[in-house]
Order: structure tokens, then C-alpha cells, then sequence
């Protein structure tokens, strides 16, 4: 359905929003037709999620309009956007772990019976018929907490739709799904589409854009550089609106010439944070110049296999050879030390220290080597001297590299951290999740980055819960369920939906 056939749902007009001196949306315009999926989509610090957070009434506008089916509305809450029938699904799941399904979805709206008493049975019922309808279905009674993430989001969908929204939010709604999972949501909007709900649909994927947007609206640097019928365009053409430049989608990358084995991992058995075994008599060799991509849905044993190898998290039995040397029992900086680079998971707690600055941040696994220090006393003019360099050469956008790393944009957070993991010599890169979160500049400069890697002869070991990513930059997959790997081959050998089948019940 395009703008133009559809009456008018939601309008922005001429939202503008300031923190400090930075211009977050500088007179941004949006419109929203019944009954349609919007893409919006922006590199990092576009401006983005500041938009959506005005609509959903997060953050107050410092001037421009907000109208809903062409009336003019005040959003000063959530709850102010939520009378008028705006549901939102965050990126990160705002929901109760240890409640029940229908307890989060009700939270806030529960109902009562006659006598005043909260009917949690009653809500059950509208749960699980509301879930039938949408083909939504979960188990209105199941504790949150043990639901795949898949399920999770359903709540999350459902909570807005029991709310009976109209307009529906969704920032980046299939970061953690799984193919099959992915493609069932884009089924499920379609039909709350034809229904006449309204989508405001934020990704990073093109792919998904391209097959579910009725209308496509971009911005850049805090504006909006232009809206689109996806039919006109593609994802290269999308990806320069974006970057306002041509950008790389696919890596180029030559033929795989693997050499020796870096790592080796044999029989490793390790626990999770809740005791509970994460890795289960897993085995693993990775060799020199190749990139060897993990497949699976997050959660079965990705994040404690690298935790184990990068010395954070303890190993109860098994054992983790570098080179041939037992590295199970070695701390982080051993290990560090041993020639093993690390882009974690989670940036914000195992990557940066906020707080210090980026040149800081450039040499936390080096700072106490010379010509960083010299006796112990620190060298700063060594250290600025390095950390200008690694600035240029990998394109970090920073005012100043005595600014805060907690100043910087996720793009460039990362781009830290790459710089860097891959400005010493290493024999081993773990990059897990390396772009997540990241727009597609970023993305496309991080791939580049790992592929020069291998070629350089650096063994890489790929964890992403994107599985085009995997796809496209790994020599030889495996996929791990419920801390195993339950099939190891060539990347050619695998199709999407073979991956998907095995990472969701561990058979082909």
C-alpha cells in the first residue's frame, strides 16, 4: 500500500530535538499511511531511534507537531502514546523475566473482575486468542524468562496488540531471530499490515526492507535525505542513501589457503552463569588463513565458548591449545599476550572503558609495553602518536582522541576496538557479534577488516548471530546447538535453510 492510496495514520512534522549542541532531528518529516510498513532506515546517529522515541513519547520534541489520523496530539509519556494507540517493540526486550507471559502483557493494564480482583484467567484466554489470530502463538502461561528469543518478541508484539495499537513500532525486530523465525515475523506484519495496522519498521538489513516496506524514508546526520518506494530501488541503491556514498555489500574475497592449526579445542565442558552446562564435549580446530564462521541461535554456548578461550570464564574440563600450548588455565592477559585478538560481544562492558579517553582506549591490551611506557612510567606522547594513527587509518570518527570513548557512535566504538585488536601481531582474531548494531559503512569497513586478516595468514574465528554474515565471510561453518556442533563443513556445502534447520533443532 502506498502513501498515497493510504489515509494518513501518523505524521511528524518538522521535528526538531537537541542534546547539548548536538542536533539529534533537525526538521524531520514522517508519514505514515493506514494499513502500511514504513522502513526507516540511517546509519548510526542518523537520528533514528531519536525520532521513534518522540513518537513514542520517550523524549519531547523541542519543536515540530505529532498528529495522529490528522488531529494534532501531545506525546509527553509513553502513556500518552499508548491512549493514543502507539505500541512499541525495543531492540532490547523491556520485559519481566521471572513473570508470566500474560503477566507482561497486562502489566499496567490488568484486568479485574467484578468484584475489583485482578482475572489473570480472563487474560489468558484474550492472550492466547489474540496470539491465534496474528499467528503469534505462545503459551500465555509459560514463564518468560524460558522462552526462546523468538518467543520473547511475540510477547513483546502481543503486549502492544492487546493494548489494541494501531500504529506499531518495531526497532530492529529480527537482530536476534533466526531465519525460519525471521521470515515468520515478516508474515506476521504483513498481516497486522492488511488488518490496517501501521508499521514503523527500523533495520539495518536491506534484504527485509526490500521484501516488506511499502515505503522506505532514510536519514542522515540528523535529517531525512529522502523517502522511496522500494520497488524503485535496490539494496546498493538504499545503502548509498544511507552513507551517501557507494558502499560494498558483498566481500570480495579470494579462495581460502588454510595453513597450520591455531587453535585447537578438545572435549571442552563449561558452565553458565546459572550453572547449567553451556558447552558440552565441545570440539574445535581453527587454522591459520582461514575464517571460520559459528552458526546458532544466541544462547547455546556461543558467548561461553568465547569467554572460555579469551580467559573469562572458567573451564570445568577439556582443554584449549594455541599453538599446542594448554591455554584452559591462563588468564586474559596470558592469553593476550599469547598472540589471541578479541572483538567482544558486548563493547560497552568488555571492549571500552567509557570514561577514558579513545587514545586510552587504543592501547588498554599494550600499555605497558614499550613505547607506551618506559619503566613503568606511561609515555603519552607515544600513546596520542598511535592513537592519531589508528584513527586515520581506520576512519574513526572522533572530534578528538582525548574525548571520551563513551562519546563515540556504536560505528565508531567498534572501529576503536578494531583498531585495536588488528594493529599487533596476533596468530588468532575472535570477533563475536563484530557488527552488531552497526550501520552498513561500518559494516562494510569491519568485513574488510577481517578478511584482511586471513589473507595476512591470521586464523578467525567468526561468532555472529547474523547468518548472512556468516555466509558471506567464512570459509568453513559450524553450527552449535545446545553447546555442540552438530555440523562442520565447507560454506559452499550449506544453504540458509539448512543452517536455519540445524540451529533450531540440531538435524538437518
Amino acid at each position: 500500500m502506498s502513501t498515497q492510496q493510504a489515509p494518513l495514520a501518523l505524521e511528524a512534522e518538522g521535528i526538531c530535538k537537541k542534546f547539548g549542541t548536538l542536533v539529534a532531528n533537525d526538521e524531520v518529516s514522517l508519514k505514515v499511511g493506514k494499513g502500511q510498513i514504513h522502513a526507516l532506515l540511517g546509519e548510526n546517529g542518523a537520528g533514528k531511534s531519536t525520532l521513534v522515541n518522540i513518537l513514542f513519547g520517550l523524549y519531547k520534541a523541542d519543536q515540530g507537531e505529532v498528529r495522529i489520523s490528522g488531529e494534532k496530539v501531545e506525546m509527553n509519556s509513553p502513556h500518552d502514546a499508548i491512549n493514543n494507540k502507539i505500541g512499541m517493540v525495543h531492540q532490547h526486550f523491556q520485559l519481566v523475566p521471572v513473570l508470566s507471559v500474560t503477566e507482561n502483557i497486562v502489566l499496567g493494564d490488568e484486568p479485574t473482575s467484578k468484584g475489583g480482583a485482578l482475572d489473570f484467567e480472563k487474560a489468558a484466554v484474550e492472550v492466547s486468542e489474540l496470539g491465534k489470530r496474528y499467528g503469534l502463538e505462545v503459551d500465555p502461561r509459560a514463564i518468560v524468562e524460558d522462552l526462546p528469543i523468538g518467543y520473547q518478541q511475540r510477547v513483546e508484539i502481543l503486549r502492544s496488540l492487546y493494548r489494541q495499537a494501531d500504529v506499531l513500532i518495531l526497532d530492529e525486530p529480527t537482530a536476534v531471530l533466526t531465519p525460519q523465525e525471521t521470515d515468520h515475523l515478516l508474515d506476521v506484519l504483513r498481516g497486522l499490515a492488511a488488518e490496517g495496522v501501521s508499521i514503523i519498521f527500523i533495520t539495518h538489513k536491506l534484504r527485509e526492507v526490500l521484501a516488506i516496506a511499502d515505503q522506505v524514508t532514510v536519514m542522515r546526520q540528523g535529517k531525512v535525505v529522502g523517502s522511496i518506494d522500494p520497488k524503485e530501488t535496490d539494496e546498493e541503491g538504499l545503502a548509498e542513501m544511507m552513507v551517501g556514498r557507494s558502499v560494498v555489500l558483498r566481500v570480495a574475497k579470494s579462495e581460502a589457503t588454510p595453513g597450520d592449526t591455531i587453535l585447537s579445542i578438545k572435549d571442552l565442558n563449561v558452565i553458565d552463569d546459572r550453572s547449567q552446562p553451556a558447552l558440552r564435549n565441545f570440539s574445535l580446530d581453527v587454522q591459520k588463513g582461514e575464517i571460520f564462521g559459528i552458526a546458532g541461535v544466541e544462547g547455546n554456548g556461543q558467548r561461553e565458548l568465547v569467554e572460555a578461550i579469551t580467559g573469562l570464564r572458567s573451564v570445568v574440563s577439556g582443554s584449549i591449545l594455541m599453538n599446542g600450548k594448554e591455554m584452559s588455565d591462563s588468564t586474559a592477559r596470558e592469553i593476550s599476550e599469547e598472540g589471541i585478538s578479541h572483538i567482544p560481544e558486548n563493547r560497552e562492558k568488555h571492549g571500552l572503558v567509557g570514561p577514558h579517553s579513545v587514545a586510552d582506549n587504543l592501547v588498554l591490551n599494550r600499555y605497558f609495553h614499550s613505547p607506551f611506557a618506559s619503566r613503568g612510567i606511561r609515555q603519552t606522547t607515544a600513546i596520542n602518536d598511535e592513537a592519531s594513527h589508528l584513527v586515520e587509518k581506520f576512519d574513526v570518527r572522533t572530534a578528538s582522541i582525548h574525548n571520551p570513548a563513551r562519546t563515540l557512535s556504536g560505528g565508531n566504538k567498534q572501529k576503536v576496538i578494531a583498531a585495536r585488536e588488528l594493529s599487533h601481531d596476533s596468530e588468532l582474531l575472535l570477533a563475536a557479534q563484530p557488527t552488531r548494531g552497526i550501520d552498513v559503512g561500518s559494516i562494510e569497513f569491519i568485513h574488510q577488516q577481517l578478511v584482511n586478516q586471513r589473507d595476512s595468514g591470521v586464523a578467525v574465528l567468526l561468532v555472529s548471530a547474523e547468518l548472512d554474515e556468516i555466509l558471506s565471510l567464512s570459509d568453513r561453518i559450524g553450527v552449535i546447538y545446545q553447546g555442540q556442533l552438530v555440523a562442520i563443513a565447507p560454506t559452499e556445502e550449506f544453504t540458509r535453510t539448512q543452517i536455519g534447520r540445524l540451529m533450531t533443532s540440531g538435524n538437518d
